[in-house]
This record gives C-alpha cells, sequence and structure tokens, in this order.
C-alpha cells in the first residue's frame, strides 16, 4: 500500500502500513499462540497458557495478556475474587483474527513439513469458539471451578 501524504501514523506507530501495525502487536514469537490457545485449545486461565507445548515464560504471558486487553482483542473476567483471578476471552476483534490463523495453517500445511494437521472434529469445535468470541465474552467467569491457583 503506497503512502497517502496526507495521513499520519496512528499514535505510537512507527508507518501508516496496515502489516506494519498489525505486526507492532501480533508479530512476536508468542502472541498469536495465545490467541491460538483461546481459539483451538478453549484455554483462558493463566495457567492453561502456561502449559501450553511452547513453553511461554511466565513474565512473557503476563505481558502478552496485557497488550492484549489494551488493544482490545481480548477481555479480562474474573472468576475468583479471594484471591483475585482472571479468565481471558477474545473479544469480537479477537475472534476477527481466526482466518489469519488459519491461512498460517494453511500454508504451514503445504510448505514445513511435519507439522500437525486437524482433525474436522477439532476444526468444528475452533468454529464454535469462533462463534462463541464473536457474541463476546462472558460477564462473569463461573463456568469453570477455582480449583488451582493462577496468575492474574
Amino acid at each position: 500500500m503506497p503512502p497517502s501524504d496526507n495521513c499520519a501514523p496512528p499514535p505510537g506507530a512507527r508507518s501508516i502500513c496496515p502489516i506494519a501495525n498489525a505486526l507492532d502487536l501480533l508479530g512476536d514469537k508468542w502472541t498469536l499462540l495465545v490467541v491460538r490457545d483461546l481459539l483451538f485449545f478453549d484455554k483462558h486461565r493463566f495457567g492453561d497458557f502456561t502449559n501450553s507445548l511452547e513453553g511461554i515464560p511466565t513474565n512473557i504471558l503476563t505481558d502478552r495478556l496485557r497488550r492484549l486487553e489494551d488493544a482490545g482483542v481480548v477481555v479480562k473476567v474474573p472468576y475468583s475474587s479471594r484471591p483475585q483471578r482472571f479468565e481471558y476471552h477474545l473479544t469480537p476483534k479477537g475472534a476477527d483474527l481466526f482466518p489469519i490463523l488459519r491461512a498460517m495453517i494453511e500454508w504451514a500445511g503445504r510448505h514445513v513439513p511435519g507439522v500437525g494437521k486437524a482433525t474436522p472434529e477439532q476444526l468444528e469445535q475452533v468454529l464454535e469458539n469462533v462463534r462463541k468470541a464473536m457474541q463476546g465474552p462472558p460477564t462473569s467467569a463461573d463456568s469453570k471451578p477455582a480449583d488451582s491457583p493462577q496468575q492474574t
């Protein structure tokens, strides 16, 4: 996309390029994996994310969840008041990332040897998670018991 003479970058952005701006939010090696876990594996609690195969460090996870929340991609919903604990849910804005992740899956399936393949059942579950996220986050997270200590 060629630059326009009358466009200024958004506040804090380095350019008006949509790809550069998307990468500023999503372009590290962890952020899209957090979104993947929300969409594909129905993970919502801090401890759920730390148990992912890639082993995201907790300080990085905290930072990425905060950045995604600040950008309106996820919302933090309390599930325990003592101690205070939260679940993270995609907003409709976050669910809009599904086609990008799907395209990455398809690309990797064609060009990266040895990557996993989803079953039709797994794909249906992902689509159900996308539908739920498009309806907006829950108002409270009492759907899961607060059985293990989680960080915020």
